[in-house]
C-alpha cells in the first residue's frame, strides 16, 4: 500500500519550531551509501532492482556498495534520512521541502522518476462535483499531499478550505471510515481510493490529473554527499534507468518485473499496472530532464511552497514562501538564492540521456 505521504502534526510542530536544527552533515570521500525506500508504485523499482541485483552491478562498477533498505512507514523513512543515517531517500517533492529542507538539510533530487496522474483522488458519495462540497466534511490525512490535492480541488472550484471541515484521518482507517454513513468525502491515494470506489462508497470528482506535475516522486541524496561522491550519484541514475528499461517493456521479463512489484506493493500485476496508467512516468531520462528543466517545473513547486507556507511548514515566523531556496533544473532559484536547499539538479539524469554514466 501507499504509506503516510505527509508531514504529520507533532513532526510538523517540531520543524515549524526549530527550521535549522538539523544541519546538513559533514560528508567526504566513502564508499559506502545507504537508501531508503518505502511502497508506493513509482518507488517500487528500487526494491526490485535490490533484489535482481541491478543495484549490485551499478555499485560495483563505480567500487562502491549500496545498501537499500525498505520502510514500511514512509516519514519514518524520510526523518531517518533527515537525521543523516541514510544518504538517499525516496520522497515526494512537497516533503522534500517540508521535512528535510525546512530542517536545514541541503537536499537535491536526483531523479524526477513520476509525478501522479490520478492516483491522488476526492472521493464523494453525496457532491456531484466539487463546488457541491461546500460545507461537507471531508476525511483525509491532515498536511499530506492528499490535504494539498483538496486545497487545489477547492481553488478550481472557487473554493477556500474555510468552506469546508477537514477531518483528520488515519490512512489506516480511511477505508474504514469510507464505507460508514457519518463519512461523505474522502481524499485519498491508490490503492486506498480504488478499494473505495470498488465498493461503491463514492465517485472520484477531481484526482491529480488535474494538477499534472504537482505531485511528484523524486529520489533524493544530500547535496554535500553528492558533491564529494559523484559516483553514487551516477549509479542511481544507473540503477534507476536500468531498471526502467525493464518494468516498462512489452515483453515476457517486463511482465514479470511488473507483477513481482505488484506482489512486493500488495497487489498483483493487473492491480500494478492499473496504478501505472495513473502515474505519469519518464521512463528514460531524456523525458526526466526535459521535465526537470521546464519552465513549468517553476510554477508547479511556486504552488506547494505556497500551500506549506500558509500551513505554517516552512519554518516558524518564516515571512513568506521565499523563505527556502529551491534551485530549479533551468538553473534559476526560487526563493532566497542566500538559502537553497532543495535543487533539482539534472546532472546525473542528463548523463544517462547522453549514455555517460
Amino acid at each position: 500500500m501507499r504509506f503516510i505521504r505527509s508531514l504529520p502534526l507533532v513532526l510538523a510542530a517540531t520543524l515549524a519550531a526549530a527550521p535549522l536544527a538539523i544541519a546538513p552533515a559533514e560528508a567526504a570521500p566513502k564508499k559506502d551509501f545507504k537508501v531508503a525506500w518505502s511502497i508506493y508504485v513509482g518507488w517500487m523499482p528500487w526494491g526490485w532492482a535490490a533484489d535482481h541485483g541491478v543495484v549490485k552491478k551499478w555499485a560495483d562498477k563505480y567500487g562502491i556498495s549500496i545498501e537499500v533498505t525498505q520502510f514500511n512507514d514512509y516519514i519514518e523513512s524520510v526523518n531517518q534520512y533527515t537525521a543523516a543515517d541514510f544518504d538517499a531517500v525516496t520522497v515526494t517533492n512537497m516533503d522534500a521541502l517540508s521535512i528535510p529542507s525546512a530542517g536545514g538539510v541541503d537536499t537535491t533530487a536526483v531523479i524526477v522518476g513520476d509525478y501522479s496522474n490520478g492516483n491522488d483522488m476526492v472521493i464523494a458519495k453525496n457532491a456531484a462535483d466539487v463546488a457541491a462540497l461546500k460545507g461537507e466534511k471531508i476525511n483525509l490525512v491532515e498536511l499530506s499531499v492528499s490535504h494539498y490535492l483538496l486545497a487545489r480541488a477547492l481553488e478550481s472550484a472557487g473554493l477556500a478550505e474555510k468552506d469546508v471541515t477537514v477531518v483528520n484521518t488515519s490512512d489506516a482507517d480511511m477505508v474504514a471510515a469510507a464505507a460508514t454513513a457519518d463519512v461523505t468525502t474522502v481524499v485519498t491515494w491508490n490503492p486506498l481510493a480504488s478499494e473505495i470506489l470498488a465498493a461503491g462508497n463514492g465517485k472520484a470528482i477531481f484526482d491529480s490529473s488535474k494538477i499534472p506535475g504537482e505531485i511528484m516522486d523524486l529520489m533524493v541524496a544530500k547535496t554535500d554527499v553528492l558533491a564529494d561522491n559523484p559516483e553514487f550519484g551516477k549509479a542511481l541514475a544507473g540503477i534507476w534507468y536500468d531498471t526502467m528499461a525493464v518494468m516498462t517493456a512489452d515483453t515476457p521479463e517486463g511482465a514479470a518485473a511488473r507483477a513481482a512489484m505488484g506482489a512486493a506493493s500488495g497487489t498483483d500485476q493487473a492491480g500494478f499496472e492499473a496504478q501505472l496508467a495513473a502515474t505519469k512516468l519518464f521512463p528514460t531520462p531524456a523525458e526526466a530532464v526535459g521535465f526537470a528543466t521546464s519552465p513549468e517545473l517553476k510554477a508547479k513547486m511556486d504552488a506547494v511552497r505556497q500551500f506549506l507556507f500558509a500551513k505554517g511548514l516552512l519554518g516558524s515566523g518564516a515571512p513568506s514562501a521565499d523563505v527556502i531556496g529551491i534551485a530549479l533544473g533551468d538553473g534559476e532559484v526560487l526563493g532566497d538564492a542566500g538559502n537553497v536547499k532543495l535543487r533539482f539538479d539534472p546532472t546525473f539524469m542528463k548523463a544517462a540521456a547522453d549514455g555517460a554514466l
